[in-house]
Protein backbone atom coordinates (compact mmCIF):
# COMPACT_ATOMS: atom_id res chain seq x y z
CA UNK A 1 0.00 0.00 0.00
CA UNK A 2 1.40 3.40 -0.88
CA UNK A 3 1.90 6.16 1.66
CA UNK A 4 -0.93 8.30 0.27
CA UNK A 5 -3.50 5.57 0.94
CA UNK A 6 -2.14 4.97 4.44
CA UNK A 7 -2.78 8.59 5.39
CA UNK A 8 -6.17 8.84 3.63
CA UNK A 9 -8.83 8.60 6.37
CA UNK A 10 -11.44 7.58 3.78
CA UNK A 11 -9.38 4.60 2.64
CA UNK A 12 -11.48 1.47 3.05
CA UNK A 13 -14.68 3.42 3.72
CA UNK A 14 -17.52 2.90 1.30
CA UNK A 15 -19.94 5.68 0.50
CA UNK A 16 -22.66 3.58 2.12
CA UNK A 17 -20.71 3.31 5.39
CA UNK A 18 -20.05 7.06 5.37
CA UNK A 19 -23.72 7.87 4.72
CA UNK A 20 -24.98 5.44 7.36
CA UNK A 21 -22.57 6.90 9.89
CA UNK A 22 -23.76 10.45 9.16
CA UNK A 23 -27.44 9.45 9.34
CA UNK A 24 -26.82 7.65 12.63
CA UNK A 25 -24.97 10.65 14.03
CA UNK A 26 -27.15 13.51 12.73
CA UNK A 27 -30.41 12.00 11.51
CA UNK A 28 -31.95 12.85 8.14
CA UNK A 29 -33.37 16.20 9.21
CA UNK A 30 -30.07 17.59 10.48
CA UNK A 31 -28.15 16.05 7.58
CA UNK A 32 -30.53 17.80 5.18
CA UNK A 33 -29.98 21.07 7.01
CA UNK A 34 -26.20 20.73 6.85
CA UNK A 35 -26.14 19.57 3.22
CA UNK A 36 -29.18 20.97 1.46
CA UNK A 37 -29.86 18.40 -1.24
CA UNK A 38 -33.24 17.01 -2.16
CA UNK A 39 -32.45 13.35 -1.43
CA UNK A 40 -31.80 14.28 2.23
CA UNK A 41 -34.84 16.52 2.63
CA UNK A 42 -37.70 14.82 0.77
CA UNK A 43 -38.51 11.18 1.53
CA UNK A 44 -34.88 10.35 2.35
CA UNK A 45 -33.52 6.84 2.13
CA UNK A 46 -30.05 5.37 1.98
CA UNK A 47 -30.77 3.73 -1.37
CA UNK A 48 -31.96 6.90 -3.14
CA UNK A 49 -29.23 9.01 -1.56
CA UNK A 50 -26.50 6.59 -2.66
CA UNK A 51 -27.86 6.59 -6.20
CA UNK A 52 -27.74 10.40 -6.31
CA UNK A 53 -24.36 10.74 -4.59
CA UNK A 54 -22.69 8.23 -6.91
CA UNK A 55 -23.79 10.29 -9.94
CA UNK A 56 -23.08 13.73 -8.46
CA UNK A 57 -19.43 14.45 -7.57
CA UNK A 58 -20.07 17.83 -5.92
CA UNK A 59 -22.66 16.33 -3.55
CA UNK A 60 -20.44 13.35 -2.74
CA UNK A 61 -17.60 15.76 -1.93
CA UNK A 62 -19.84 17.62 0.53
CA UNK A 63 -20.82 14.36 2.24
CA UNK A 64 -17.18 13.25 2.50
CA UNK A 65 -16.16 16.67 3.83
CA UNK A 66 -18.83 16.54 6.54
CA UNK A 67 -17.75 13.02 7.48
CA UNK A 68 -14.10 14.11 7.65
CA UNK A 69 -14.94 17.10 9.86
CA UNK A 70 -16.70 14.73 12.25
CA UNK A 71 -13.74 12.37 12.64
CA UNK A 72 -11.06 15.06 13.06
Amino acid sequence: MDKEQQTNPLHGMTLEKILNSLVENYGWEELGRRINIRCFNYEPSVKSSLKFLRKTPWARAKVEKLYMSRID
